[in-house]
């Protein structure tokens, strides 16, 4: 029989995080090694757990999850999402304006699909999280980046943001805190974002899933009470923050002026309303999770295990010789770059896979990112700070045999001179 065709699009996505490196390291484990595996930024696979108020919430409520819900979501969820929103200053946010759904990955796809005709462009940071390409690309939109440099502390230049708008964008999407990169957008720079977004009449759209994640001294910045009067998408979860993943629970807020963005909003219901609704149990989490304790901003400060972590990260790449590090100023990731000898020649697939296979460490290529150079890689902040000094050790020494190779230069071969000199 002639093999399935399949949708030919999907030659133009790429999603290493849980690609071909990822099935590889499954192969390993079952031949029988341990492997250490930083490509995923899942909490709960390295002993975080979510918080005890928060199952409570879900335990208490059980009985109450059989039915199907609306497909906005839980309204006391909806309530508790509006209200979190209305206090950072984000106007016009009401429950109906709230959209629930089975992580923000769900709700980025919905986003997108309710917005873009065949040919519409989206402005997309580089790098991004590769979900937001995808999700562009399938949904038949074309992906326009704007370049987020490591010298410039991985922050866009909004002069660069407007030379790419054209007649077919139709919105400008934000990561912050950033992921992968760790970039943590000051409010002078979003300012200058909104002003563009509004000049051209373009929809904002911010992922904020790592808004708690903040380390020293970096202030999150939401994006929505600066937007004002201009439509706007914010997203959020329970997934990073409150260390709850695998719950997949995840919202949208629709803000700033209702009549303008009116024919979205009931585009975004009608999606919603073709998938039933989200997972219920999760939502009776939102409230508490919202208006309760808050239980990440130990773990950032100095002393907590996630700060602790991003210092191992830190100082072993300040001590290397073959690495470069911005630092990450939020999220749970840090993005090295490889510098001198070891960065002659190199490929971060390449790079990636000698590393698992030679030391039992799985990281993502930095180009998985939407970049256009291959000299960084991905590594999440989620183990012990003790571990990730010793998979930087094991980086080093990957590193250093490729700076040894690319020092090995074969001589020129000699040949004898003729009788004639």
């Amino acid at each position: 029989m002639p093999s399935l065709k399949t949708r030919e699009r999907l030659s133009e996505v790429r999603y290493e995080i849980r690609g071909e490196l990822a099935r590889r390291a499954r192969e390993l484990e079952a031949q029988g090694r341990t492997l250490i595996k930083l490509n995923i930024g899942n909490p709960g696979a390295f002993g975080f757990r979510a918080p005890e108020h928060l199952q409570r919430a879900i335990a208490d409520h059980i009985h109450d999850t059989d039915p199907y819900t609306h497909q906005q979501g839980l309204p006391a969820a909806r309530e508790a999402i509006a209200a979190f929103h209305r206090a950072r200053g984000a106007p016009s946010v009401t429950p109906e304006r709230v959209f629930v759904g089975n992580g923000v990955s769900e709700l980025i796809d919905i986003s997108l699909r309710a917005l873009l005709n065949p040919g519409d462009e989206v402005l997309l940071p580089s790098p991004d999280y590769p979900l937001w390409s995808a999700a562009t690309i399938l949904n038949d939109g074309r992906p326009v980046y704007y370049r987020c440099h490591a010298t410039q502390g991985f922050l866009p230049d909004p002069d660069e943001i407007e030379a790419l708008v054209s007649s077919r964008t139709r919105a400008i999407v934000l990561i912050n805190p950033n992921n992968p990169t760790g970039a943590v957008y000051p409010r002078a720079l979003l300012e200058r974002i909104v002003a563009i977004a509004a000049k051209h009449r373009l929809l904002l759209m911010v992922d904020e899933i790592y808004d708690g994640v903040l380390y020293d001294e970096a202030r999150f910045e939401p994006l929505a009470p600066l937007a004002g009067d201009l439509p706007c998408v914010s997203f959020g979860g329970l997934s990073k923050v409150h260390r709850a993943c695998g719950w997949r629970v995840g919202w949208a807020v629709l803000s700033g002026d209702p009549i303008a963005s009116g024919d979205y909003h009931h585009a975004m219901d009608l999606l919603g309303a073709l998938r039933l609704c989200a997972n219920v149990p999760g939502q009776f989490a939102i409230e508490a999770a919202l208006h309760g304790a808050d239980t990440i901003g130990a773990l950032c400060r100095a002393d907590g295990r996630l700060y602790e972590a991003r210092r191992a990260v830190i100082e072993s790449c300040a001590a290397s010789e073959h690495l470069t590090l911005h630092a990450p100023e939020g999220a749970l990731y840090a993005f090295p770059g490889v510098r001198g000898a070891a960065a002659e020649g190199f490929d971060d697939h390449a790079f990636a896979l000698e590393l698992m296979e030679t030391e039992d460490v799985l990281v993502v290529p930095g180009s998985s990112f939407n970049v256009p150079y291959r000299n960084h890689f991905r590594v999440t902040l989620l183990p012990q700070p003790d571990q990730l000094r010793e998979v930087f050790r094991r980086i080093d020494r990957v590193l250093a045999r490729r700076a040894e190779a690319a020092g090995k230069v074969v001589p020129f071969p000699q040949v004898p001179l003729s009788a004639h000199g």
